[in-house]
């Protein structure tokens, strides 16, 4: 009598190597996983001093960006307002990941004047980028580099977002994926908005 070849450890062996094969070629479903993982707590926002590198006022005020219409905008222009910056880029399954949190962050500020988001497509395409956000249904304002970014800002690992203050100082950097729809975020901008 012959054994079945489809026992439960050849069912489970098939399904990791499918699975590890949609890691690596599908960027989708990579963030599709890392998505779960930070719903289930992991990828948390953690607001430490040591996150937020010194900068001067005056070398985060020289950095700008270009919206999708071309039209160009300086860090110095927004002062007086909290600015959440996301270096992201399509291709990225981490960013895909974190970009529904920062959606969420968005709907909740986007009537307040003294708040702004940048998603800055490093790829530098802003129609691939916007038709992205489209494809989602997301309403996050898309950004492309306008000047040169500091390496000690954004030293070439997406995703990476800086929070800086009214004042114009940088208070929070984070590189890679995370949660930043929790009730600490949102407490964390309000405090910043109180200041």
């Amino acid at each position: 009598m012959r054994k079945s070849s489809l026992s439960f450890s050849n069912i489970s062996t098939i399904a990791l190597v499918i699975f590890a094969l949609l890691m690596l070629f599908s960027p989708e479903s990579k963030g599709l996983v890392i998505n779960g993982l930070m719903k289930i707590g992991l990828f948390q926002a953690d607001f430490k001093e040591t996150d937020a590198p010194q900068h001067s006022t005056y070398a985060l005020s020289n950095i700008s960006f270009k919206d999708s219409n071309g039209k160009e905008v300086s860090i110095a222009s927004l002062k007086g307002k909290v600015l959440l910056v996301n270096f992201w880029a399509t291709w990225c399954p981490p960013c895909r990941a974190e970009m529904p949190s920062i959606e969420s962050l968005y709907q909740k500020f986007k009537g307040n004047d003294q708040v702004a988001f940048l998603m800055v497509d490093v790829d530098g395409n802003s129609k691939t980028a916007k038709k992205s956000m489209d494809k989602k249904k997301y309403s996050l304002p898309v950004f492309t580099p306008a000047s040169s970014i500091p390496e000690s800002l954004m030293s070439g690992s997406i995703p990476t977002t800086l929070i800086i203050n009214k004042k114009g100082e940088l208070v929070y950097r984070h590189e890679g994926a995370a949660d930043f729809s929790s009730e600490k975020v949102v407490d964390y901008f309000r405090m910043l908005l109180k200041e």
